[in-house]
């Protein structure tokens, strides 16, 4: 099974999906994969998420699928039988950091601050995602944590941009970066899957 650290290594970017569509679930997840990017996190921030991941787990085997916004146990389980293959969650509380282990699948647990970042690294966690990035700091702060904390990694996600991300990856302890703007909502709504494969594109092609 991969691990936290080899999720990092999938893509420079990692998507952010929001689906209002469940039918823009697949051509989303084609138009990505043509694109370069080999990972998507559907986030559960809308009612359609769920069926959006197990739509994409059946008809699109070849991304790396994880589940977002994982905030509580409950959508653990429920995005783990809908088959996602990692979770990732905007904070770290107990009992969702317990129900990511039961899972049985990798996760992203987020971290905002350097105690976070530290709790979690002794639960042996040293992939993480930061959130939200830019309101938390942003570059600077990154920069700051990596000569106390040199073993963590992280995908940095919230407020990043095309224009900002190849800044962020340019740091040592950041492995890729969260970024929704592959799938800006306009393309969504009218169904221009092409944009996206070409937006995937470009991001394909960041350096690290």
């Amino acid at each position: 099974m991969i691990n936290g650290h080899e999720l990092l290594a999938l893509s420079p970017v990692m998507p952010v999906v929001v689906l209002d569509d469940v039918a823009d679930a697949v051509p989303v997840a084609q138009a990505l994969l043509a694109g370069g990017i080999r990972v998507i996190e559907l986030t559960l921030r809308t009612p359609v998420a769920l069926a959006a991941i197990a739509r994409v787990a059946s008809e699109v085997p070849e991304i790396v699928l994880g589940a977002g916004t994982v905030t509580t146990p409950e959508q653990a389980k429920q995005a783990t039988d809908a088959g996602a293959k990692f979770l990732v969650t905007p904070g770290s509380t107990e009992r969702v950091l317990e129900a990511a282990f039961g899972s049985g699948l990798p996760f992203l647990p987020g971290a905002g601050t350097v105690s976070e970042a530290m709790r979690l690294a002794e639960q042996g966690l040293t992939a993480l995602k930061f959130f939200p990035a830019e309101p938390s700091g942003g570059l600077a702060y990154l920069k700051a944590l990596a000569d106390p904390l040199p073993q963590l990694r992280f995908c940095p996600t919230g407020g990043i941009s095309a224009q900002s991300a190849p800044s962020y990856l340019a740091l040592s302890t950041v492995g890729c970066v969260g970024g929704s703007w592959l799938t800006p909502k306009d393309a969504l709504v009218a169904k221009d899957f092409d944009r996206v494969t070409a937006l995937a594109r470009e991001a394909a092609t960041l350096a690290r």
